[in-house]
């Protein structure tokens, strides 16, 4: 082969590489999950749902009526994973509560003030939960392997007068975990929550700096920092990319007629030409008895936007 025929042929392969490459990223409905818990009142339900909207995946947090997934017992666990597989649908994340809570010597800025007695009582409740961290994330990754997942949601203690103050020990919390999410092959990913010590964008990506672990990412919610910064372009645009392996969006977010809506057009643009790959998942999260028709609303306008994204 001639260098002519050669440089010929390598802008060919270029051409023909270079809409692939794209597809490979594009978000499509195949890459839109949803809690199931907040999108049927059963499994089943949640199952209907997401054969509605042709979907592929679906998040888990707590089976429908039932505790979180990870506290149950296995056979139950493996029973939703048996009907899930059964339905042809992925489980692409499991939400967990793991270190949602007040972390030892640590005060939290709480809204409501408490008795004496019954902050003792939570102190001590709170205590227990630390000391089996260990032994909860054990179990959180059991049930990711059950459900065929590689991914677990965590968070960063109850948010204190100075978040700052404990970003190293968040990040050396998430870092001991880590080890054992690299040894069963899961990633733990941190989610911003304002009611945490990571709530905002720049505090995710603060954190991760501390964190060497490629095992260890973040789940970004924006709508869980409404209120506190602007989730695009300006929150959007302090986060390390690279490290964002899941993304939810909540109903008030989405639906067309909300006063809280984002701009998840310009964020499912800036996710496709930033070459995103992971997964993006419903969280209704309305409880005033409408959960169910706003799910339908969010999902709508979800999918409206992946046909015009």
């Amino acid at each position: 082969m001639t260098r002519r025929e050669l440089l010929a042929a390598g802008a060919a392969f270029a051409t023909c590489a270079t809409p692939l490459m794209a597809a490979q990223t594009h978000i499509d409905k195949s890459r839109i999950s949803a809690i199931t818990d907040e999108i049927g009142l059963s499994t089943l339900e949640a199952i209907a749902f997401a054969h509605y909207y042709g979907m592929q995946n679906v998040e888990i947090r707590n089976s429908p009526g039932k505790k979180e997934y990870y506290l149950l017992p296995e056979a139950d666990i493996k029973a939703d994973s048996d009907l899930f597989a059964k339905e042809g649908l992925k489980v692409s994340f499991v939400n967990t509560g793991l270190l949602k809570y007040t972390w030892p010597d640590t005060e939290p800025v709480r809204r409501r003030p408490e008795t004496p007695e019954a902050r003792d009582k939570r102190l001590a409740a709170e205590k227990v939960r630390w000391l089996q961290r260990a032994e909860d994330l054990q179990k959180a990754i059991r049930c990711a392997h059950i459900m065929g997942c590689d991914k677990v949601r965590v968070f960063a203690g109850t948010r204190v007068a100075d978040p700052t103050t404990l970003y190293q020990r968040i990040a050396d919390t998430l870092g001991e975990m880590s080890k054992l999410a690299e040894k069963e092959k899961v990633y733990l990913l941190l989610e911003n929550e304002g009611s945490q010590n990571v709530a905002l964008a720049s505090e995710l990506a603060d954190v991760m700096k501390l964190i060497p672990s490629p095992w260890v990412g973040y789940n970004w919610d924006p709508h869980n920092a409404y209120g506190k910064e602007k989730a695009y372009p300006e929150g959007y645009g302090l986060l390390p990319k690279s490290r964002m392996l899941n993304l939810q969006i909540k109903g008030k977010g989405v639906m067309p007629e909300s006063p809280e809506k984002e701009d998840w057009r310009a964020i499912f643009t800036a996710l496709n030409n930033d070459g995103y790959e992971g997964k993006i998942g419903l969280e209704t999260h309305l409880f005033d008895g409408t959960l169910i028709t706003a799910a339908h609303k969010s999902m709508d306008e979800i999918m409206k936007i992946v046909r015009e994204v």
